[in-house]
């Protein structure tokens, strides 16, 4: 998507060799006009499965805006997985996996209330970035615990030089990826 891939090449930060800091306008600070963007374009990547999905998936936090976007255009909530072992907000009886965080380095539980997640769910997971696959991974074991479909994942950024989207890919998934970049010093994008 040549509107994601401008602002990432005109305002992204890259402080670390892997790391791409984009919070000035997709996960802190969110410009709504492009998110608004990235919603319609997701619903064209996955406009064959249009009238078949009925949820979209995420983990919180920085995937929900990209999530509830794309959801929008579909005419579906959004489920977005909890972080955290505890949550006093959360149903007891939920689905549960571990996820290893790339930005953090931690293991982290994730977790959605049964009631939200059910065998004839067909669900897209919507995330913000996809590294080395992990929240995805997570995400589908959640869907495979509650016997639901995973129709597709759709990211914003794929870091295009680790191992998470390539072999989403070699599994079978139906991955899009709104940018990929193959390089980050120089900034380079697959085309």
């Amino acid at each position: 998507m040549r509107l994601l891939e401008e602002r990432i090449a005109r305002e992204a930060l890259v402080p670390a060799p892997d790391v791409l800091r984009v919070d000035m306008f997709l996960n802190h600070l969110i410009d709504t006009a492009l998110l608004d963007a990235m919603g319609r374009e997701f619903h064209r990547l996955f406009g064959a499965r249009r009238g078949e999905v009925t949820k979209i998936l995420t983990v919180e936090a920085s995937g929900i805006a990209i999530a509830c976007a794309a959801a929008a255009r579909f005419g579906v909530p959004v489920l977005f997985a909890k972080k955290g072992l505890t949550n006093k907000t959360l149903d007891s009886e939920t689905w549960s996996a571990v996820i290893r965080s790339f930005t953090k380095d931690s293991l982290t539980n994730i977790s959605v209330a049964k009631r939200f997640l059910r065998p004839d769910d067909r669900v897209l997971i919507i995330d913000d970035f996809l590294a080395h696959g992990a929240a995805v991974r997570g995400l589908r074991e959640l869907l495979s615990q509650a016997e639901a479909q995973l129709l597709g994942v759709g990211v914003a950024i794929e870091k295009g030089f680790q191992p998470g989207g390539a072999q989403l890919r070699a599994e079978g998934i139906h991955l899009e990826s709104l940018a990929i970049i193959d390089s980050m010093n120089p900034l380079e994008f697959r085309h």
